[in-house]
């Protein structure tokens, strides 16, 4: 795991708890339960709370991505330093609309950094390789992730690899239970606990296809049943919602997909743009 940037902690904890061993995720929620604690204490201190030894203290910063325990406690300290900043960026009554629309920018920035601090190389490149190796890609999302699955249909579908995008839940039933292990889905649920969502996932996996989820950065039932989890990274303030900057980050893993598969189809890509292209012209006068 490559190094992190200082301020990205917690990210990182959240990203990869599903994948911690009992003694980790002691440790894991340790953390993010009394941060303030940790850095105002040696690793010493830490292990004897925990009843754990402090190799295992050490080999948890390492699997994180710091070099060790102080490296790790610098970068929670910075991260608890931003977060009092940021509550005083948050939009307040008297607010003119230029300042809110500020504040919704740098919002909004934030959240794509949050996320770009928490992707998984690994991870990303399995993404990639399941949707250029797939005959068939289908995108499933309910409600505002349903719009990021239209969304990821209207990019895809230059790709020249058949897509489509459903937010039906019926309609992503009957579509799931016709692809075969050559097709690929991406299922997008900000919560990973849509019910709708996971049945079609089951349908999905019993027939054997690949899957691909994109979530937010919490263990959840949708980043435990897809063969690649990817995570986003998002905040809720008064007056937006956790799920609607989520958004922001889906759309991006989107673009980036789409992106990395051109790249690696550039010529069936090319012909397909220049296939579509003339086919829209003839809609301008």
């Amino acid at each position: 795991m490559q190094q992190l940037a200082q301020g990205h902690c917690k990210h990182r904890i959240r990203a990869s708890y599903h994948e911690f061993r009992a003694k980790e995720k002691v440790i894991a929620d340790y953390i993010l339960e009394h941060p303030e604690d940790i850095i105002h204490s040696t690793i010493s201190q830490v292990a004897d709370n925990l009843h754990v030894a402090e190799a295992t203290v050490f080999r948890f910063c390492k699997r994180i991505g710091f070099k060790g325990y102080q490296a790790m406690k610098i970068a929670l300290a910075s991260e608890l330093v931003k977060g009092v900043k940021d509550i005083h960026e948050t939009i307040q009554e008297g607010d003119d609309e230029k300042t809110i629309a500020e504040k919704v920018f740098k919002a909004n920035t934030r959240t794509l950094e949050d996320t770009l601090s928490v992707i998984d190389e690994g991870k990303m490149k399995q993404a990639v390789d399941v949707l250029v190796h797939a005959r068939r890609i289908e995108f499933y999302g309910n409600g505002g992730s349903g719009i990021v699955a239209m969304d990821a249909h209207h990019k895809f579908i230059r790709t020249g690899i058949p897509t489509a995008a459903y937010s039906d839940s019926h309609l992503q039933l009957m579509s799931a239970s016709q692809l075969t292990p050559e097709d690929a889905v991406v299922f997008i649920s900000h919560s990973g606990t849509n019910h709708n969502i996971l049945e079609a996932v089951d349908i999905v996996q019993s027939a054997g296809i690949p899957t691909i989820g994109i979530t937010t950065i919490a263990k959840s039932p949708l980043s435990e049943r897809v063969d690649v989890a990817l995570f986003t990274v998002s905040e809720e303030t008064e007056y937006r919602s956790e799920a609607l900057s989520s958004r922001l980050a889906q759309l991006s893993f989107i673009d980036a997909l789409y992106v990395n598969v051109s790249m690696q189809k550039k010529e069936q890509v090319q012909q397909s743009t220049k296939k579509m292209r003339e086919a829209i012209s003839r809609t301008r006068i």
